[in-house]
């Protein structure tokens, strides 16, 4: 039996106990206590990049996006209530409205284009897309189709705004040539409005007045020349392309009937000269019978004269060899492009088609109308009822669906260099020449040479 060791214990002197056996913790859970704090660190660094993120996101065009819109004719006090309610409706979206003068328009326009200072949105004349065709988006799909733009809006506009496999604006408008016949007048004289040219021409000799010097001092109609006709420009297209005149090459005895047909009223008929004054203030005077101009004329008439009583009827046509034939109407009108450039082009887009609502375009109608006579006349087909007893818009907007136009159009203000007053120079120099006595076939062919380098200019073929 092996010895035993006995603690011995001297009396009276206390005895150390033996240490504790030695223990070796156990390890602990590696990365535990780390996790607990790295996790929601992370979480909060997300947070922040998040807030953050959203901030400079929003500054840079997400959240808000700007949109700059050039126009020309409407106060902003017509357009503002409608950006306030889509801005509403969309809190990221900033919409700027600058009217812009018309005084060369078309010139400051091109040049902040160039400069890539341009605005987002602006308007142009429908016969302005071959001078800014490359400048000008197209309608997404997924704003608009085609087939949708062409049920809403006249056919013109389909014709006037198609760009190679697109279309490059929305026309918030319509206009065109209409005629201005002096209620006043044609009671007096217990006269019908013209149906036909021919009618036209008889009324014009019958309501024209001179005195003993042969002065004239009441005009049937403002026709014939260019120095003094207001809108020449309108009427001898519209004559020329009712008479089935090509008018990219203005040749031939269709051109020249139309040509003589426009003359023959100062030239020979006398209804019309050179001493009268601009057609429009004489017009608004009350020495006229008739007279040709766009719908925003009645606003001048009226200024000049509060008392005058007038309204427009439909234009004049040609005798129709079918009772089905159509009548032709001339358009002039303006429209909304989108810079192709632009960084908010969708926004833009989005907005514009807002804008053509038929609830949009009656409130921008009825502020416009609180200002001046009345709106801009409706370009949607489906809303042309809604005016149709006005004195002044309903025969404009009858005539709408068998509009035409072209390169040949007043006021647009595309300056000496811009394809409508390019060409109308050419048609003035030949109106001018008859009414000196050349015979029209002779001043077409320089008229039709002019017009083909001009179109030529644009990639234009002879339309």
């Amino acid at each position: 039996m092996p010895p035993v060791e006995i603690y011995s214990q001297t009396p009276g002197v206390a005895t150390q106990p033996p240490p504790p056996p030695t223990v070796t913790p156990p390890s602990p859970k590696k990365g535990i206590p780390k996790l607990a704090f790295i996790i929601p660190a992370i979480l909060v660094l997300l947070v922040v990049l998040f807030l953050v993120g959203r901030s400079l996101f929003s500054k840079v065009g997400g959240g808000e996006t700007t949109i700059t819109w050039w126009g020309l004719w409407e106060e902003e006090a017509t357009v503002a209530p409608l950006i306030a309610e889509y801005q509403a409706a969309h809190p990221n979206v900033k919409i700027t409205y600058q009217k812009q003068s018309p005084q060369d328009y078309r010139e400051r326009l091109t040049n902040a284009l160039a400069k890539g200072t341009g605005p987002d949105i602006f308007r142009f004349h429908n016969s302005w897309l071959p001078m800014f065709r490359e400048e000008l988006d197209s309608i997404p799909a997924s704003v608009m189709s085609a087939g949708e733009f062409a049920q809403t809006f006249y056919p013109v506009a389909t014709s006037d705004l198609t760009s190679g496999s697109g279309l490059a604006g929305i026309p918030l408008m319509y206009d065109g040539l209409t005629l201005y016949l002096n209620e006043e007048i044609f009671e007096s004289a217990g006269k019908a409005p013209p149906a036909t040219w021919d009618d036209l021409r008889q009324l014009a000799i019958s309501l024209t007045t001179k005195d003993e010097q042969g002065t004239i001092t009441q005009a049937g109609v403002a026709l014939g020349r260019t120095e003094n006709v207001d809108h020449w420009q309108e009427i001898l297209a519209l004559m020329m392309l009712q008479n089935g005149v090509s008018m990219g090459n203005p040749t031939g005895k269709l051109a020249e009937d139309a040509l003589n047909f426009f003359t023959v009223f100062s030239s020979v008929d006398g209804v019309w000269d050179a001493t009268l004054p601009p057609s429009t203030i004489a017009f608004s005077s009350g020495k006229v019978a008739m007279y040709f101009g766009p719908s925003w004329r009645a606003f001048e008439i009226r200024q000049q004269n509060p008392n005058l009583r007038f309204k427009t009827v439909g234009l004049p046509q040609l005798p129709k060899s079918s009772q089905g034939e159509p009548d032709i109407s001339y358009a002039t009108y303006w429209v909304e492009g989108v810079w192709a450039r632009s960084k908010s082009r969708q926004a833009a887009w989005e907005f514009l088609k807002f804008l053509t609502s038929q609830e949009s375009l009656e409130k921008m109608y009825q502020n416009a109308a609180q200002l001046r006579l009345f709106g801009e006349p409706y370009p949607r087909s489906d809303m042309a009822s809604l005016l149709s007893s006005d004195p002044t818009l309903g025969a404009l907007l009858a005539q709408a669906p068998n509009a035409e136009s072209w390169y040949l159009a007043s006021r647009t203000f595309d300056g000496p260099t811009g394809i409508n007053s390019q060409i109308a120079k050419y048609f003035e120099d030949a109106i001018n020449a008859v009414n000196a006595g050349t015979a029209a076939g002779k001043a077409l062919v320089t008229t039709a040479e002019g017009v083909k380098q001009v179109l030529s200019q644009y990639g234009l073929s002879r339309e």
